[in-house]
């Protein structure tokens, strides 16, 4: 996530990790992440073992195992319905398919990292619904020390006066005072060198309590993404022509406009979003990669379904999205973007013939559709699906490193050829 630690996620709800009683546990753990490697590394973090409901539609509760007691966060966010409980760090050790069976007030919930530091879990809800309380249980009687949280039915009108500004708190990166000073220069210190580079911005898509879609076996987008993006970014910076900048290289969770204001504030010269698509059952089996870019119009009801999905992130990972700064949220596509988009245009022109003989395409693999982490309108940007986790075909590739090792190296082919064009053209003539 460079570049993302001098700049607030202001979207989201994780303040726990403001409270001073969980800064210290967080410095305590920093900067180990759960899913570090090393064993000792992952032991640091508190374990969530278990995570059941019980109850009806009027009353609902909500259990969480833990193997220690923690702070804990709880706020209820509309439109969806959701109930988010924001935890320092732990490690989810859940049994298979917890989450995905709807019980009283509660449709499902998600868990995962939602940044490092702090960890996250969503319950949708069927309707409105208020915390009537929340209490942590001491181990007794073999039983772990559990967090209990009590919902009760309300209606609309009571949901929406319980809401109040403790319920929007601001999301921030859990940094250390370490971690601040180094990114902090003092006046006595030494200029950087100026690195004049073009700075390319991989943008992973989902991450942490988001998996993005999920292919049958259990492959996540999130993961095959990642793995994706990590090795195009290797392959880039060994040429040495380029700043490769991450919106993360781990999984921990993103708001969108965070991943937009990151392209920005590296003066991003190409910005590149990552994902993998999926068909709901029923609606064919599609196949190949697709390139998209940004436009106030989808090419088609494919592209429209697909822009939809992809701008869901924030509700999922629990951001409440009415919060969203204009500029990042709305903004209008007009004549003054007119270079951009043709830059983002010719990108996707370059990357299609690039991948081509290296990766199975798409039957109409160029689109366009408004998708939310393209609107940096100062940036060049495209949106690549690798595939369709849906079909076995492009499943198998997509886990294939041999594939991959292909597929990575049209990628880097495509971002050289488009900076040889870019400037070609715009030098001057002898």
């Amino acid at each position: 996530m460079a570049g993302g630690a001098n700049h607030k996620f202001v979207l989201g709800a994780l303040v726990a990790c403001a409270a001073a009683s969980l800064c210290l546990v967080t410095m305590s753990l920093s900067p180990a992440r759960a899913e570090s490697p090393g064993l000792a590394a992952a032991n640091l973090f508190p374990v969530v073992s278990d995570a059941r409901l019980a109850g009806d539609d009027k009353q609902t509760r909500f259990v969480i195992d833990l193997d220690s007691k923690v702070q804990h966060r709880i706020f209820t966010l509309a439109d969806p319905y959701r109930v988010v409980v924001d935890l320092p760090q732990v490690n989810f050790r859940l049994p298979a398919g917890s989450g995905t069976t709807e019980r009283g007030l509660v449709k499902a919930f998600r868990y995962g990292l939602v940044m490092p530091g702090g960890s996250r879990i969503v319950l949708e809800l069927n309707g409105p619904a208020k915390i009537e309380s929340a209490y942590q249980l001491d181990a007794a009687n073999g039983q772990p020390p559990r967090l209990v949280i009590e919902l009760a039915a309300v209606d609309r009108t009571t949901f929406v006066q319980l809401l109040g500004a403790e319920s929007r708190p601001e999301l921030r990166p859990a940094v250390d005072g370490d971690a601040v000073a180094s990114v902090t220069p003092t006046p006595h210190a030494a200029a950087e060198p100026l690195d004049a580079r073009p700075v390319v911005v991989l943008d992973p898509g989902h991450g942490g309590i988001d998996n993005g879609t999920q292919a049958a076996s259990g492959e996540a987008e999130k993961t095959l993404v990642l793995d994706f993006a990590l090795a195009l970014r290797d392959r880039i910076e060994k040429a040495g022509k380029y700043r490769v900048v991450m919106t993360r290289t781990d999984d921990t969770f993103i708001p969108l406009a965070e991943r937009v204001r990151i392209a920005r504030a590296q003066s991003a010269a190409l910005f590149v979003s990552i994902h993998a698509d999926a068909l709901p059952r029923g609606e064919g089996d599609a196949q190949g990669a697709t390139i998209y870019t940004l436009s106030d119009r989808a090419s088609d009801a494919e592209a429209e379904r697909l822009a939809e999905a992809e701008n869901k992130a924030d509700a999922i990972g629990g951001v409440n999205l009415t919060e969203e700064p204009t500029d990042v949220a709305d903004i209008l596509i007009d004549l003054a973007q007119r270079e951009t988009k043709s830059f983002s245009n010719r990108f996707a022109r370059i990357l299609m013939s690039e991948m081509k003989s290296a990766a199975r395409m798409h039957k109409h693999p160029l689109k366009s559709a408004g998708f939310k982490v393209l609107k940096a309108p100062d940036v060049p940007s495209v949106l690549l699906e690798l595939g369709y986790v849906s079909n076995k075909g492009d499943l198998k590739q997509l886990v294939s490193e041999n594939w991959r090792a292909r597929t990575v190296g049209s990628v880097a082919q495509a971002v050289d050829a488009f900076f040889g064009k870019r400037v070609v053209s715009v030098s001057p003539t002898n």
